[in-house]
């Protein structure tokens, strides 16, 4: 280990050792970039103070894991996060299978899947009507991988709050190394109460990554590698309902060659798909970025920043992880977080380019 990485180390523990001491129960340590020592908040404070005003956040209250609290604390281009790296194709050499399976690729169960998901009231981590929205979510995934027998669909439950994650896995024939693909199922209006349908953000993430799973399964398709379609709870709230699945994952020894994050999907007026290039494994979004290059045309890129979505949970644990959005962040949608991000926003045409993506990446990442 070079010195300049040992120190930025050890400045990295020392951000997170010097948070202030907690003053009272029921507070949550958020950071906002990796030289905030953190600052502790109420959950109220999270929507009014943070969500509400744009600022990026990461509650690392549960995360004991030291590692993962440097790399939370680290600039990231300083120190690699990942624990072993994995080498990715030069080449795009499964079209022949991909192809047929991506042909099967619609909006219809799309739309009627978003149609409910955002008749929600809200689907907040922390209120009933999120709840309710997982369970939907978890038996709506479950009828969809019916198709095929060997799809396993479980509930990821988090300790801090109510809300699960959803988690189906197409186990591989040959390893049970992880290729994963999230979105976040939950959404804001800016409180537990307040009117949050999320189509954009991120309900049209979590059906992008539905249908994918929908014509896979259709197809019966036998990856080599095991597929993971992972659906977060309380994204919202600090990268919450991911960062408790990587770490458990972590724990557990687990192999993951990849993590691409679909977070917004549905409305582009650059009609392009975006790879975005900060807080991310650069060889894994190479990969990711000739994949869709192959299958979509070209791509734009952009930079989104310190805990913009559920891959820099996977990354702080050590992960290659990688992040496609709809759009350029400059010219992102600006209805998200608040009750004006309905379902008559989204446009379907760019629902369909993410998920004929999608299926291509679960194929081709299939066979590392």
């Amino acid at each position: 280990m070079r010195p300049s990485t040992f120190l930025s180390l050890i400045a990295g523990s020392a951000h997170v050792a010097n948070a202030a001491p907690k003053p009272a129960t029921g507070l949550r340590l958020i950071k906002t970039s990796p030289t905030d020592p953190g600052t502790w908040v109420t959950e109220d404070q999270k929507d009014s103070d943070f969500t509400a005003k744009g600022i990026r956040f990461v509650d690392i209250t549960d995360i004991t894991d030291a590692q993962t609290l440097r790399v939370l604390s680290t600039d990231p281009g300083s120190v690699s996060s990942q624990r072993a790296a994995v080498t990715y194709p030069t080449t795009i050499t499964h079209q022949s299978v991909a192809n047929p399976i991506v042909s099967q690729v619609s909006t219809t169960s799309p739309q009627s899947w978003l149609r409910t998901f955002t008749n929600f009231q809200t689907r907040h981590y922390r209120s009933t009507y999120g709840v309710e929205a997982s369970t939907w979510l978890f038996s709506t995934v479950k009828s969809v991988a019916a198709a095929n027998p060997a799809i396993v669909v479980t509930q990821f439950t988090h300790s801090s709050f109510s809300q699960k994650s959803v988690i189906a896995r197409i186990p591989g024939s040959s390893s049970a190394s992880l290729v994963v693909v999230g979105a976040h199922l939950d959404s804001t209006g800016g409180s537990t109460t307040a009117k949050g349908p999320g189509a954009e953000d991120d309900g049209s993430g979590c059906v992008v990554i539905l249908e994918a799973l929908r014509v896979l399964a259709a197809a019966k398709f036998a990856p080599q590698d095991t597929l993971e379609f992972h659906f977060y709870a309380g994204e919202e709230g600090g990268l919450l309902g991911s960062a408790d699945v990587f770490q458990s994952y972590k724990t557990a020894g687990k192999t993951v060659l990849a993590m691409l994050n679909q977070d917004m999907a549905g409305y582009s007026p650059g009609g392009k798909l975006t790879v975005y290039t900060d807080y991310v494994d650069s060889s894994l979004t190479t990969y990711v970025t000739r994949v869709a290059t192959a299958y979509i045309g070209a791509v734009s890129t952009s930079k989104c920043g310190y805990g913009c979505s559920d891959h820099a949970s996977a990354r702080s644990a050590g992960f290659p992880a990688a992040y496609v959005g709809d759009e350029p962040f400059d010219s992102s949608a600006n209805f998200i977080h608040s009750p004006q991000d309905t379902y008559d926003k989204i446009q379907w045409t760019t629902i369909l380019r993410h998920a004929k993506f999608m299926t291509a990446f679960l194929v081709e990442a299939s066979f590392l």
